[in-house]
């Protein structure tokens, strides 16, 4: 493929749909953490069938872009919702995605921009906002069946996150609070390094879609 033909064209979807999940990540913040990034949601089988045609994606309210994302879940039906069930979201965080977050969040720490800079401290060289990184847990649970609504969410990070890192953000039902309330254990893992680099819980309240 022709990085020369296509590299604009990437990068301007990349930016695109960056720029719109951010829009959603402000809009669908909640009291424990005001910064978790919104929905992104691909079909669960890939994004075009074997004839090229784009799939219908499996939670019709919410859009979804070309881009190189993940996502797999054990329940569909929000109705049978229960202790057990898990999403799983997966995607590479890539110097686009960073550069953008930076710039829609304000956070310029030269940790995360500056290459000679970010060389000098203990990383060796530059990661991605935490934040950013906790975002896909936000993205996970909104594969969940349902509008899900966060409520609250406990985070403890335990390693950095390299650009172009794949991170993979995994949520389970542990505890059902009644009132379609829920207790979550969040986990989000660095695939490139197989390591745990996030772990915690979260509350959730499953609304009902609604009526189009």
């Amino acid at each position: 493929m022709s990085h020369e033909n296509t590299g604009g064209e990437n990068f301007a979807a990349m930016t695109d749909a960056w720029s719109a999940m951010t829009r959603g990540f402000l809009r669908t913040a909640t009291a424990a953490n005001r910064a978790a990034v919104s929905a992104m949601v691909p079909a669960a089988n890939g994004d075009r069938d074997s004839e090229g045609d784009r799939i219908v994606p499996p939670i019709p309210s919410i859009e979804y872009s070309d881009l190189d994302w993940q996502f797999d879940r054990t329940v569909d039906d929000p109705d049978g919702i229960s202790v057990g069930d898990t999403v799983t979201f997966e995607k590479a965080l890539t110097d686009e995605d960073v550069r953008a977050f930076a710039a829609v969040s304000g956070d310029t720490n030269r940790l995360h921009l500056d290459e000679d800079f970010a060389e000098e401290t203990r990383f060796g060289e530059r990661i991605v906002h935490g934040t950013l990184v906790s975002g896909l847990i936000s993205a996970a649970l909104a594969r969940l069946p349902g509008l899900t609504i966060y409520l609250s969410q406990d985070l403890e990070f335990s390693g950095p996150v390299g650009i172009g890192d794949r991170v993979a953000a995994r949520v389970e039902i542990v505890e059902s609070l009644g009132n379609d309330q829920y207790r979550l254990e969040t986990v989000v893992r660095n695939e490139d390094d197989d390591a745990t680099v996030i772990d915690g819980e979260a509350v959730v309240l499953i609304d009902d879609l609604p009526a189009e």
